[in-house]
């Protein structure tokens, strides 16, 4: 196996990854959305915007590793070495996307915390 097939069957592998993992974050992140947002159009695009990241991300990573089989591993420990790159991206766009998704539903729960009307005196 050439050093070139191995890469891109790293990179092939990656996308498998980023895609399941981006079919299975679908639904809830587009649930949370809308309720952040406030319309579907907007969490749609919020949504559209995630997947492209989510997906981006990992195939970077993966991309900045390149196998070196005259060293004398073998394949599998080299698309093992690639994949653990695509798997630190994917970490790394998930844990951000969540951390900045965090900070808007902290600040939307302190918006309704305070926007609560007082209970009525009963007179």
């Amino acid at each position: 196996m050439t050093t070139s097939v191995l890469f891109l069957l790293g990179l092939g592998l990656t996308m498998i990854a980023t895609f399941a993992i981006v079919a299975y974050l679908r639904a809830p992140l587009h649930n949370i959305l809308v309720e952040l947002c406030g319309t579907r159009e907007r969490a749609a695009f919020w949504v559209s915007f995630s997947n492209v990241t989510i997906t981006l991300v990992p195939l970077i990573f993966a991309m900045q590793y390149t196998p070196d089989l005259k060293a004398g591993s073998s394949a599998v420990l080299e698309l093992a070495a690639q994949l653990k790159w695509a798997l630190a991206g994917l970490l790394f766009a998930v844990l951000i996307l969540g951390w900045v998704l965090k900070g808007f539903i902290h600040r939307q729960a302190g918006q309704l915390a305070t926007e609560q009307p007082a209970p009525a005196a009963v007179v």
